[in-house]
Parts: structure tokens; sequence; C-alpha cells
């Protein structure tokens, strides 16, 4: 009992909770698209084939921001701390949010996507970051399961909000958020282990350095490349969701909104089901092979399996989400294989890498499906990235009781 109190005053302490509700906003602006992806556009006077290639091309600038701010975000929080992202981050998009309830074109769209974009990015690297570094070994993998959990809950919220508020008034709600999150960031201390490394002499922050040795970059597309079958099936096959109903002449619409709910429902009991099981067996690895393989099944479950009933699809788009439910993991070991002065920027490029893949992704998924179709073109997608991120996750080392106080 008194070990289990301990467990429960660190894991509420003031950063990890920062990190986690700072995440819960993060993932609400980052789905509220998803979500508000129809609606939106339709009001901005788009129809039928434009709804699916202009959404993606919102989709794609949303991804780029996220690319380049993963970047700048990254090499900000290893030269200059960890709060320093938590703090510029989160007043960028949520700006960017509320300027995004104003746009009146797609271009303004689509400009406003780009920069909610780069803001997003530094929030999920910066907090995992601070988390494995402020709870002792034991622990960390609990703290990293709730900043994770939490950000789901906020994707599950965007669909909550858009769905009793107008998606502009919706965008406007995740900038307050934010807003009044920032506030309460300001009583958060600095990382111990970054301070003490910040007085060495050390190169902190170098992106290049990554390319620099053949074993260090392979370790680094490693940990992207788990990574990717999470976002084939939100970026994908979730996001277009109506469009999949459609190809599988489903007996009502899909509603994106509804897809992306249940499926973040689902992947917030995947966090906490593949947390805890890491914790038990003791080892990241065996539990994000685990549910790769369920992923691998799920998708098939999709896009093969023979059904027309609408309820039967969302059913499905929650199996999908559960299995979806190492991000948290895989965001870990990012953050657990590099030393302390890369890890800042590994922790928070590797998870918007990953999600900047979802513009190669969409572009191979448009390109096949002239010539495949909907369903066929995503399973040659999906059975791609599934197959890298296997291959990938066999070379990585086991990271579940490594010591965080290194450096690269």
């Amino acid at each position: 009992m008194p070990e289990q109190n301990s467990t429960a005053r660190e894991l509420l302490r003031l950063p990890v909770l920062v990190a986690a509700f700072g995440y819960l906003v993060d993932m609400y602006d980052l789905f509220l698209f998803s979500v508000v992806r129809v609606p939106s556009l339709q009001s901005l006077g788009l129809q039928d084939d434009a709804l699916l290639h202009q959404g993606a091309l919102l989709l794609n600038m949303q991804m780029a921001g996220l690319l380049i701010g993963g970047i700048i975000w990254g090499v900000l929080g290893d030269k200059k701390g960890r709060l320093s992202v938590l703090f510029g981050s989160i007043l960028i998009y949520s700006l960017a949010n509320i300027a995004n309830g104003f746009v009146q074109s797609v271009p303004q769209y689509a400009a406003m996507r780009f920069i909610a974009g780069i803001g997003l990015a530094g929030e999920l690297g910066a907090g995992v970051t601070l988390v494995t570094e402020v709870l002792p070994r034991r622990i960390r993998g609990y703290g990293t399961t709730l900043v994770a959990t939490l950000g789901v809950v906020g994707a599950i919220m965007a669909y909550f909000m858009a769905d009793l508020f107008q998606w502009r008034i919706s965008y406007f709600i995740g900038g307050g958020l934010g807003l009044l999150l920032l506030v309460l960031r300001m009583r958060v201390l600095e990382s111990g282990i970054f301070q003490k490394t910040k007085l060495m002499q050390v190169r902190r922050g170098n992106f290049l350095w990554l390319f620099s040795n053949r074993k260090r970059l392979l370790r680094y597309l490693q940990c992207i490349a788990i990574g990717l079958p999470i976002w084939f099936v939100v970026g994908i096959l979730i996001t277009f969701s109506p469009e999949f109903g459609r190809a599988m002449e489903l007996n009502a619409p899909v509603v994106a909104g509804k897809a992306v709910m249940l499926s973040f429902a689902g992947q917030v009991l995947g966090d906490i089901v593949s947390g805890l099981l890491s914790q038990f067996v003791q080892s990241r690895k065996k539990i994000i092979l685990l549910f790769i393989l369920l992923s691998l099944v799920m998708v098939g479950v999709y896009l093969l399996l023979p059904y027309r009933d609408v309820g039967t699809f969302y059913v499905i788009c929650a199996f999908l989400g559960f299995t979806n439910g190492y991000w948290a993991l895989f965001v870990t070991v990012a953050a657990e294989l590099f030393g302390t002065n890369l890890r800042a920027t590994v922790a928070t490029t590797v998870p918007n890498f990953v999600r900047g893949a979802v513009i190669p992704l969409t572009m191979l998924f448009l390109y096949l499906k002239p010539h495949w179709g909907v369903l066929h073109s995503a399973g040659i997608v999906g059975l791609l990235t599934i197959a890298v991120a296997l291959l990938a996750l066999r070379g990585l080392d086991e990271t579940f009781a490594k010591d965080m106080d290194y450096l690269e």
C-alpha cells in the first residue's frame, strides 16, 4: 500500500499533469479538423470529390507544419529546455486554433492548418521527455501512458464539441483551453537531468547529428517506422471513413466525426492496456509487437470483411483504435533510446515525422485509387506500413529499465 501511494503521488506531480492536459488540448486541435472536415469545407462551398481532395490538401498542410515544427521544437527543447517548448508550442497552436474559426476560403484554411501544425508539433515530445526525466524508471511507463491517454481523450472531446457547437465555435473552444493551460504552466519547473546536462560542455539539440552516425541514424529511422501503422489507420482509414463507407456500399452514410470519436475511444483503452501490460511484462518491444499484429488483423477486417451495416463499421473503427493503443509506448521508446542531449529532439521529431508520413501515404493511396479502387489501394498501403514497422521493431533494443541520465 505505501508503494502504491508513492506511485500515485509521483504520477500526480504538476509536471506530469501539465504535460498530460497539454497533450489533451493538442490532440483536440489535431483531430478537430478530421471531425469538422466535411461541414467546414461544405460551408466554404465545396461538394462531392472536392471534399476528399481539398480535405487531403488541408491534412497535408497540417502535417507539413508538424514536420517543420517537430524539428524546430525538438532542437529548441534540447538547447533551451523542455519548458521553452511547452510554452511556445501551446501559444502558437492556441492562437492558430482561434484563427481557424475565422477562415473564409480554402487557401486561408490551409495556411492556418499549417501554422497550427507547427505549434502542435512540440507538445507530445516535450511532455514525454519531461515525464521520462522527472519520474523514477519503475513508473515512467505509467506516466507516459497517462499523458497519451489524456491526449486521446482530447480527440474524443473534439467530436462532442463539434457535435454540440458549430465548427467555428469548436475551434474557438480549443484555442481558449490552450491559453488557460498556458497560465498553469508558469508553475512548472525544468527537468533536473536537463539542468545538469546544460552545465556540461556537450553539444545539445543538433538535429544533423542524428545523420552523422550510421547506427544512430538507423536507430532513429527504426523509431519512426514502428509508428507508421498508427497514422495509416488515423490519417487514411478513419479520416476518410465516409469515402470508405461509400466504397463498401454501407446501408447508411458514415459520419466522420463519429468514426474519429469511436476510434479514439478504443485508443484510450488500448493505451491503458498496452501501458499496464508493458509494466507487467517489463518490456516495451513485446507489447508493441502484439499491438502491431493486432492492427494487421483489424485492418484486414476493416477492408476485406463483407459487411453492409454502418453500425458494424463503427464497431470495427473502435477496435482499430484499440490496436493503435501503443502510441504512448512508441514515443516512450523513442525518448529512452537517446541521450539527454538529443532526447527532446528525437522525442519531438519522431512522432511528427510519423504524423507527417501521412503525406506520402495519402499521396500513394490517391495514386493507386484509380487503378485498384479505394479498398484495395488502402490495403496495399496498410500492408506496406505494417511490414516496415515489424522489420524496424525487430532491430530495436529493449528500453524498459534503461537509465535516462546519459549522453549521446
